[in-house]
C-alpha cells in the first residue's frame, strides 16, 4: 500500500484511497502533451495493456452528470451508460462542466476523490484483472488498485458500457 501523501504526490484521489484504507500504488509516467489520447499514451508509457488502464468520461444522462468509467482501449458507449443509470439519453459533458464537478482537469479526472459523488458506472471489463489503473487526479499521475476497491469507493455498479 502507497501513502497518497507521500513525495508531495497528494491529490484528492488518493488521499480518499488512503483514507478508506484501500491498498493501492501510484505510478507516475512523463506526459507527452502533443498525445492524441492522454489514457493511451499513460498506458504506453507504464507498459500497461489498454485494456487495463481505465478512463474517466463525464456524461450528462437525462439531464444529469455521471460518471462513465472504461478502458483507454475502447470508448463509452453512452446509450449503455443511460440504460445502466435508469436513464434515456445521454452525451458527453461539456469539459468545462466536468472540470467543475470533479475537481480535476481534462486528462486527469480520476473517478476517485470528486468535488462531489456523481452517478458512476465502472465496465464490467475491470472485474477480470486483479487490479486497475485510474487517473490519480492529475496528469502524469495513475493509481492502481482492486476492482472492487474501485467500484465501492465510488459507490459505482458494474455494466457494459465499453465499446471496442
Amino acid at each position: 500500500m502507497a501513502s497518497g501523501k507521500s513525495g508531495g504526490k497528494g491529490t484528492p484521489a488518493t488521499v480518499a484511497a488512503a483514507r478508506a484504507s484501500v491498498a493501492f500504488t501510484l505510478h507516475e509516467y512523463a506526459v507527452d502533451p502533443d498525445a492524441a489520447s492522454y489514457g493511451e499514451a499513460a498506458a504506453d508509457a507504464l507498459g500497461v495493456p489498454r485494456e487495463r488502464l481505465f478512463k474517466t468520461l463525464l456524461a450528462e444522462v437525462d439531464g444529469a452528470l455521471s460518471v462513465g468509467v472504461v478502458p483507454v482501449s475502447g470508448s463509452l458507449d453512452l446509450k449503455a451508460l443511460a440504460a445502466a443509470l435508469g436513464g434515456k439519453r445521454a452525451r458527453l459533458a461539456d469539459p468545462r462542466d466536468a472540470e467543475r464537478a470533479t475537481g480535476y482537469v481534462v486528462g486527469g479526472i480520476s473517478p476517485l476523490g470528486q468535488r462531489r459523488r456523481l452517478p458512476t458506472v465502472v465496465d464490467a471489463s475491470a472485474s477480470g484483472f486483479a487490479t486497475v489503473y485510474v487517473s490519480a487526479g492529475r496528469r502524469g499521475l495513475q493509481i492502481e488498485l482492486a476492482p472492487d476497491d474501485l467500484v465501492r469507493l465510488t459507490g459505482a455498479r458494474l455494466a457494459r458500457v465499453a465499446r471496442d
